[in-house]
């Protein structure tokens, strides 16, 4: 009877072990303050150490340390990139979910997936869960600040109110269409093109880099959508037509997942003419595939999308953008989708599609 005694107890204290492991371990599905999404990014170098490292690549107007994710195999060779960049838009917490949701995924594929490790040994990915620190950490500090969006700057001579619209701060067609220069809008692009710290970031690390990367992706909500370059009306992307081809793949791809419809186009065509955005800044550099994600919902709980949708939002998403880093990856290095776009280009082309073109 002892030794029965002593076994139900052992197993009792196995029981509550496993729980309290499960307890603390990492939950994907709520989200997270900046602090414990940073000790979420120092866990897994430590969990993977071999193909996870942090680095710092800039500093936010309230001198706090903006970092990324660099994932990747270490092959010796250089390698080509992925930009993977949520949180732009403080009140947008379903993006630093979503990056944090999408670390995970690689990681846990790579070992089994050959596709995945062949991506992980010919591409790096560069991911950024929360690019507006400043503006993130504001809104968690109560309810009245919950729906701020911009960073924490102050504002120019003369103007009480803080922070600059980060995704209209990039030099690409800088406060032409789509901003307000009166300071206290949420819409107010800064003093001038570059003028945030946490852009000056972005485009210094990227702009140095920018002949490898292959993709640029920026993760926001709300709306469903999926949009291209150019913001801009006057401008066609000249490579719009596989930036078209490739965004209805994904979108066929994250429907599949939940039956969530995503629309693709330019902002200007499905959204709101812009300037100044960050995908309009990386296609401009040259970097061939850039777009921005506007995840859930269609406006029910517009900025403040409840937890228990973070996961089929993240698992949609992530069909998504696996298939444009997929289809990137593949045309680089195999060449193997390459002649479905230009097909498709000829055909727009002979539909009358035309427009002026930015590099």
């Amino acid at each position: 009877m002892l030794i029965s005694v002593r076994l139900s107890f052992v197993v009792l204290l196995s029981a509550v072990g496993t729980a309290t492991i499960e307890r603390v371990q990492y939950d994907h599905y709520k989200y997270h303050p900046l602090t414990e999404i940073t000790s979420w990014m120092e866990q897994m170098v430590k969990d993977h150490p071999d193909v996870v490292t942090v680095v710092k690549y800039g500093k936010t107007y309230e001198s706090r340390d903006i970092s990324l994710l660099k994932i990747g195999l270490n092959t010796g060779k250089e390698k080509k990139a992925i930009w993977v960049e949520c949180g732009i838009h403080a009140r947008e917490w379903i993006a630093p979910a979503f990056c944090q949701y999408f670390v995970r995924e690689i990681l846990q594929t790579y070992k089994t997936d050959a596709k995945m490790e062949e991506m992980m040994k010919n591409v790096d990915f560069y991911v950024t869960p929360v690019l507006n620190i400043d503006g993130y950490i504001y809104t968690w500090e109560n309810e009245t600040t919950r729906l701020w969006r911009k960073n924490r700057s102050p504002g120019p001579k003369n103007c009480s109110c803080y922070g600059t619209d980060l995704n209209r701060n990039f030099d690409a067609s800088w406060g032409t269409i789509g901003v307000s220069f009166n300071c206290c809008s949420k819409f107010y692009p800064g003093s001038k093109a570059m003028s945030e710290l946490e852009i000056k970031a972005v485009t210094d690390f990227v702009g140095s880099r920018k002949d490898s990367f292959l993709c640029f992706l920026s993760i926001h909500s709300y709306g469903q959508m999926l949009l291209i370059p150019y913001g801009h009306p006057n401008y066609t992307a000249p490579n719009y037509d596989e930036l078209m081809m490739v965004g209805q793949g994904a979108t066929e791809a994250m429907w599949k997942v939940h039956q969530t419809n995503y629309t693709v186009g330019t902002p200007p065509d499905v959204l709101y003419p812009i300037s100044g955005s960050a995908t309009d800044w990386a296609r401009m550099q040259g970097i061939p595939l850039t777009y921005t994600f506007e995840l859930r919902d269609n406006g029910t709980y517009r900025f403040e999308l409840p937890e228990d949708q973070i996961q089929p939002t993240c698992e949609e998403a992530y069909r998504g953008v696996l298939y444009i880093i997929t289809y990137t990856h593949d045309k680089t290095f195999n060449g193997a989708v390459a002649n479905t776009a230009v097909t498709l280009s000829g055909i727009l082309l002979a539909a009358g599609v035309t427009g002026a073109t930015l590099r």
